[in-house]
């Protein structure tokens, strides 16, 4: 019906949830338009990305820039670095890659043709994630950078999250998991010893951990219903 065509209750319910969420913090607590304007456009993102569809990469754009400068007022570093450096560009390669691997045959309206990692992906991948955490976080402790560990836990994960996810890996999801905890604890660390009202941080990264656990499970029965289609 519309807008709302292919979109089961649970994921127009949690959108809507969220969103009135946000939009309650922001005339109750002062909250910043641009950390309004992030959350909002975040949440549209994932949740988009969870249903496999390519509009996602486009309200990508807009929150990789504002969370960008929300972090920089906090002196995330990390965070800045990954939103504008590289998650904002590669929005742009996302839009590429998921046009060229559409499936053969469209399943509950999604876009994209997804596959699952081996074992020996996911022992490149974790040992990738562990080295270059420990890299990563000896940098940000040399900027001056504040929770440089969980910053560089944080941003390492995510780029490793984002690459399985132009790979259209059903497994990136897991990550995005472990992403969304540590930013939850990030933000509630730099609201907490810094102050300041952006709330919708918070609220945003809880909304992002919520759809992560559904994003696996949607992208677990593509998969499956992908292959079996195959077959």
């Amino acid at each position: 019906m519309g807008i709302w065509k292919n979109w089961t209750k649970f994921e127009i319910g949690w959108l809507l949830t969220f969103t009135m969420v946000n939009i309650y913090l922001f005339f109750a607590w002062s909250d910043s338009l641009i950390g309004l304007i992030s959350s909002i456009s975040g949440m549209l993102c994932v949740v988009l990305v969870a249903k496999g569809k390519i509009a996602n990469y486009y309200f990508g754009i807009v929150q990789t820039l504002t969370y960008a400068y929300i972090a920089y007022g906090y002196g995330l570093y990390g965070e800045v670095m990954l939103n504008a450096l590289f998650y904002f560009p590669i929005q742009f390669i996302g839009i590429y890659l998921w046009k060229k691997n559409k499936p053969d045959q469209v399943v509950k309206g999604e876009d994209v043709k997804v596959k699952s990692l081996t074992k020996t992906g996911w022992l490149y991948t974790v040992l990738s994630i562990l080295i270059l955490t420990a890299a990563y976080g000896f940098f940000l402790k040399y900027l001056g950078g504040k929770f440089v560990w969980n910053d560089a836990a944080t941003n390492v994960l995510s780029i490793a999250a984002q690459i399985l996810m132009l790979k259209r890996f059903a497994e990136q999801w897991l990550l995005w998991i472990a992403v969304n905890v540590l930013s939850i604890t990030l933000w509630l660390s730099a609201l907490i010893s810094q102050g300041g009202n952006d709330l919708s941080m918070l609220v945003m990264w809880s909304a992002f951990l919520v759809n992560s656990i559904y994003g696996y499970v949607n992208w677990r029965k593509l998969y499956q219903k992908q292959s079996h289609e195959v077959v």
